[in-house]
């Protein structure tokens, strides 16, 4: 070793250690376990073996741990949105696709199609864009990566502003929030608006994240770091403050993070609402409880606010083989058609049919931005599906590359319209669009749902 390092010899790297261990030691304090010095003994720390600590002080060390369990957020609540509670509904875990037989996959592919015939598969191209990021999709500077995410995010506030979900006193929830660009762009758009909050659900740490460079006082932003399985909204601080109607939005939202994110806005959220209104008021339905009027004022959105607590949701859906059937809100219309959790299995699968090996991936054009925005980066996911879903199967030499892309693509749709069918059983008008071109993502379906208006009001009781 050199003089005045460590002695303790790294075989990964080939080298010695280069810390400095403390006067009159050999090791540092990291490699202090290989020698005992006055009877002392370093030891594995058991909440994370990759460090060591002194045998003597393990209940010290044990209380200061940077691997410890840090205390829950007042809004973590164990599995809220997780779906499915009873075990024995959980389904086993299936054999991979690769193991079966032509025979079965062409008996999937019968129920497949089967399943959606009569369904809505040829969805409008709603591509549109928004005056906030003009400057920023004109910039030459941008690589061919950061254009594709502007275009992107430009045709979800185009979308949201057609919904009149751009407004003032509205709160933004953005799940998988990653940096935070999308909630960035809303906050341009909104420049002039009174009252509004955003909330960035992120249950990774993300660096070069962006909405701490938000100077207005008009808008607040707050970040929570939790898993969308375990989000109450209605233990957010700011949300129980000021109880503004949510918008819930995302960027390709990865597979069961949708269902979770639906659940969490729908169900948790509206739920507990509709439970703590007050007792002697007339009980409505929930179309009625979340009837919105799209060009109300700020004035009358807090008014209303008890009464619409979810104002819309615009998602741009991503990785359906990511999806899970113990979360998945599609259950009941699965079933409906004669389908169960071995179907589902198989056709999340295959949905990865429409996507994988379709398209090379550059990783040259915006390498920073690239690096920067992994979370939301939809060449990244396309890559990680050639990677993972391409290839082995026995339909392999039998279907066309066309023919197992149509097959992926009726798999997506089959499980979007499970979502859509769950929005509209809980009040919502719901809808599916194109909202980019191919050529910029591969994954270009966008999600969105706003109130259904009573149309019946129901008699008072």
């Amino acid at each position: 070793p050199e003089p005045g390092r460590c002695a303790h010899f790294v075989l990964r790297k080939r080298r010695f250690c280069r810390m400095i261990p403390a006067p009159g030691r050999r090791f540092c304090g990291e490699h202090g376990h290989e020698e005992e010095q006055n009877d002392r003994k370093r030891i594995p720390c058991p909440l994370d073996p990759k460090h060591t600590v002194y045998e003597d002080q393990l209940q010290k060390h044990l209380k200061k741990c940077n691997s410890r369990e840090k205390p829950k957020p007042v809004y973590f609540v164990q599995d809220i949105n997780a779906g499915l509670k009873d075990v024995a509904e959980i389904p086993e875990k299936q054999a991979p696709l690769s193991s079966l037989s032509i025979e079965e996959l062409q008996n999937l592919i019968i129920k497949l199609k089967k399943a959606t015939n009569g369904l809505e598969l040829h969805l409008k191209e709603q591509i549109l864009s928004h005056q906030a990021l003009q400057e920023a999709l004109n910039d030459p500077k941008n690589g061919e990566s950061a254009s594709k995410h502007l275009k992107q995010q430009a045709s979800i506030l185009g979308n949201m502003e057609k919904l009149h979900l751009l407004g003032p006193g509205r709160c933004f929830v953005e799940f998988g929030a990653g940096r935070g660009k999308l909630s960035h762009w809303v906050d341009v758009a909104l420049q002039n608006a009174e009252n509004v909050q955003f909330l960035l659900v992120e249950r990774a740490t993300t660096r070069f994240k962006v909405d701490g460079k938000h100077k207005r006082r008009d808008s607040l932003f707050e970040r929570l770091q939790v898993d969308i399985q375990h989000l109450c909204l209605n233990k957010v601080p700011i949300l129980e403050k000021k109880r503004l109607p949510l918008v819930g939005i995302g960027k390709h939202l990865c597979g069961a993070a949708t269902d979770l994110a639906l659940r969490c806005l729908v169900e948790s959220y509206t739920t507990c609402h509709d439970e703590e209104e007050e007792e002697p008021a007339p009980k409505r339905s929930r179309a009625a409880q979340t009837e919105v009027a799209p060009h109300s004022s700020a004035g009358n959105e807090s008014a209303t606010a008890d009464h619409e607590p979810v104002a819309g949701i615009v998602i741009a859906l991503c990785c359906h083989h990511k999806c899970d059937w113990t979360h998945y809100v599609g259950r009941e219309f699965f079933k409906s058609v004669g389908l169960g959790p071995v179907e589902f299995h198989y056709f999340q699968r295959m949905s990865s049919w429409a996507t994988c090996g379709m398209r090379e991936t550059t990783n040259k054009a915006s390498a920073s931005e690239d690096s920067e925005d992994q979370t939301n980066d939809t060449e990244e996911h396309e890559q990680t599906l050639s990677r993972t879903e391409s290839g082995s199967d026995p339909l392999q030499g039998i279907l066309s590359a066309e023919e197992r892309k149509e097959i992926g693509r009726l798999c997506k749709r089959l499980i979007d319209h499970g979502r859509i069918e769950y929005l509209q059983h809980q009040g919502y008008k719901a809808a599916l669009q194109y909202y980019t071109e191919a050529a910029v993502s591969l994954e270009n379906v966008l999600l969105t749902a706003v109130p259904r208006p009573s149309l019946i009001p129901e008699p008072t009781v």
